[in-house]
């Protein structure tokens, strides 16, 4: 089954208001014409997600937020809501990255909580799941990634299964220059799918996006979007400069269309 590329470029805690207006302005100019090619979305920190908005416009590329709350409103101090966000003209939101649950602590079963949140306020969900380098070496990857799957669609019902992406992302290539290879990233693809078949079935498995964030940089992202079944990217640090982030949404155009044939998926 033919699955539209998604890029996705998450920005962090990085950028003020008048680089991060440039940034999305030159990225929607860009690639605001190619519609059917891929899906775009950026992702700004919160403080600049109205102005981001405002340059991208009614381009084709799509305004994500890095992270949301789990609860709907109320005195939650520093917390965003579905509803703000929706408010923001927002249509994606990224759950469960790798720097939240490591770094901030966030269990399985908030980011479940977060999910659920974002679908019932009709938000388009990037699910982050992935190992660190302890549990990789370990030998551990399938088991953290399955645990993290299981928790998080728990509760999903198959018809919102649609509105999410599925994002691989090795804990210990990301920020570290060190990316997962074409074959590191094909066979972590292909358990998340075969455990999206066992939970629901395999056309609906067949149909999910999934894709690979981890140092991804214009060097790398043409050798591992062409591994069969890898959906496109979430790219970080490359996703602040505009020229690196546009050749990595055009090596997924041109990647998975080369690696299609061999998608057994």
């Amino acid at each position: 089954m033919a699955r539209r590329p998604f890029i996705g470029g998450n920005w962090k805690m990085n950028t003020d208001l008048a680089t991060g207006k440039v940034l999305a302005r030159t990225i929607a100019a860009e690639w605001g014409a190619d519609v059917s090619r891929a899906e775009v979305v950026v992702f700004p920190p919160f403080p600049y997600l109205e102005s981001v908005g405002q340059e991208i416009g009614l381009s084709s590329v799509a305004l994500g937020a890095q992270d949301l709350s789990s609860e709907a409103n109320g005195a939650r101090t520093g917390e965003v809501s579905a509803e703000m966000l929706c408010d923001m003209g927002v249509r994606w939101v990224l759950v469960g990255h790798s720097e939240r649950r490591h770094r901030l602590g966030e269990s399985d079963a908030l980011v479940a909580e977060k999910l659920a949140m974002a679908l019932e306020s009709g938000l388009q969900v990037v699910l982050c799941v992935g190992e660190n380098l302890q549990q990789r070496h370990a030998g551990r990857t399938h088991e953290v990634v399955g645990l993290q799957l299981r928790s998080a669609f728990a509760q999903v019902p198959e018809e919102a299964v649609a509105r999410i992406v599925i994002a691989y992302e090795p804990v210990w290539a990301i920020g570290t220059g060190v990316a997962a290879t074409a074959t590191d990233a094909l066979e972590a693809h292909h358990e998340i799918r075969a455990f999206m078949s066992s939970r629901y079935d395999s056309e609906l498995a067949s149909s999910i996006r999934i894709v690979y964030g981890g140092s991804l940089v214009p060097g790398n992202a043409k050798t591992i979007f062409a591994a069969p079944g890898v959906d496109g990217g979430l790219v970080g640090g490359a996703s602040l400069k505009a020229a690196d982030f546009l050749s990595i949404c055009s090596s997924a155009v041109i990647g998975i269309e080369a690696g299609r044939t061999g998608d057994s998926a």
